[in-house]
């Protein structure tokens, strides 16, 4: 038994992806997007979104195989780096000590093999760059305020959610079934909806990030953006309004078909009593406010998780009811509430 104890975690702070055409990806996330680059050169790209003053919240570099690199976490004093240290060690997990500098514009950290087979970064030490918040002259109509959260895909959620409760993250929202079946559960640290989801499935694997907006104007223009470019197949769902955290929501597909979700408008969680919401997996507005279907792709696709030496990592299936395969609906084409008779199709059996 692990008698060390955990890091004090903060919030998710930034993710580190693996593409392969760095040009690509620049004109995706910088020129659509508007993220601001810190720095650039011709192996990697570092960016930040407006309200941002950490170095960067996502770095793009290049390799042979699109994959998520890191996934990495602030934690609040730089003893909190030795103290991940100690606490993955006391797991028996792969951990690897980083110098300053090893990744741009971040102090000393460490990257360990999490339980779940994800890699993860602990860091707090982080260059300053100016915060643009007021800088107005260069928002965009889709301005991007800060990075929000990660979606990882495991085989195992309630596994997956004792581990991240260990490391003090509570529960805001999940997925069940009448059996107790859970097929996806919300947690934070910061005081909104989430900084990370857990997501039934083979794993591991990255399903999405996620940026927040203010307001939900910055989504639409974001699809406007991509409509007059003639890249609206970017576009994979919504835009729309989440049941699960409330939330606006778009989800795009960068250049390398990494998921990327646009995000605003959940509410806070911080008071200790908190409640959580639990949603019936056949609940046909858990997914979307407004009944409208999920995509096939966006249960099925998801991107690969690298090991600490760059390799990717092997997946274990999930055993348990994908919740596709349990939901009318999940099909991307009919549309019904619990116990209705399968009529009242949205798309359904006219195609």
């Amino acid at each position: 038994m692990n008698t060390n104890p955990p890091p004090d975690i903060i919030r998710s702070a930034y993710a580190e992806l693996v593409v392969r055409d760095l040009a690509a990806s620049r004109a995706f996330y910088v020129d659509v997007l508007g993220l601001v680059v810190t720095y650039e050169d011709d192996d990697a790209i570092y960016l930040r979104a407006f309200e941002e003053y950490l170095h960067h919240s996502l770095v793009l570099r290049r390799g042979p195989v699109a994959a998520l690199a890191a996934l990495a976490y602030r934690v609040r004093s730089a003893e909190d780096v030795a103290t991940a240290a100690r606490y993955y060690d006391g797991l028996g997990m792969p951990v690897e000590r980083r110098v300053p500098g090893e990744t741009r514009g971040i102090g000393e950290a460490v990257r360990v093999t999490d339980p779940l087979g994800f890699p993860i970064e602990f860091f707090y030490d982080a260059e300053h760059v100016e915060r643009m918040t007021r800088r107005y002259d260069l928002h965009g109509a889709g301005a991007i305020a800060r990075l929000d959260h990660f979606n990882v895909v495991t085989p195992d959620v309630p596994a997956a959610r004792d581990y991240y409760a260990h490391l003090g993250f509570r529960v805001s929202e999940d997925i069940q079934d009448d059996e107790g079946v859970v097929y996806a559960a919300w947690m934070f640290r910061k005081a909104t909806v989430h900084d990370v989801a857990l997501t039934g499935g083979a794993g591991p694997r990255l399903h999405h990030i996620a940026f927040a907006t203010h307001e939900r104007s910055q989504i639409l223009h974001i699809c406007d953006h991509l409509g007059a470019l003639r890249e609206s197949d970017r576009i994979e769902r919504g835009p729309g309004r989440h049941g699960v955290s409330n939330a606006f929501y778009l989800y795009l597909l960068d250049p390398d078909g990494h998921r990327i979700e646009i995000y605003t408008h959940d509410y806070y969680t911080g008071d200790p009593d908190n409640p959580v919401v639990t949603w019936d997996v056949h609940d046909n507005q858990r997914r979307d406010w407004w009944g409208n279907p999920v995509v096939p792709s966006w249960y099925a696709n998801a991107s690969t998780v690298l090991d600490l030496d760059g390799h990717p990592v092997a997946l274990t299936e999930r055993t348990e009811a994908a919740e596709s395969d349990v939901t009318i609906g999940a099909d991307g084409f009919s549309y019904t509430r619990r116990d209705d008779a399968e009529t009242g199709f949205k798309l359904g059996t006219q195609l």
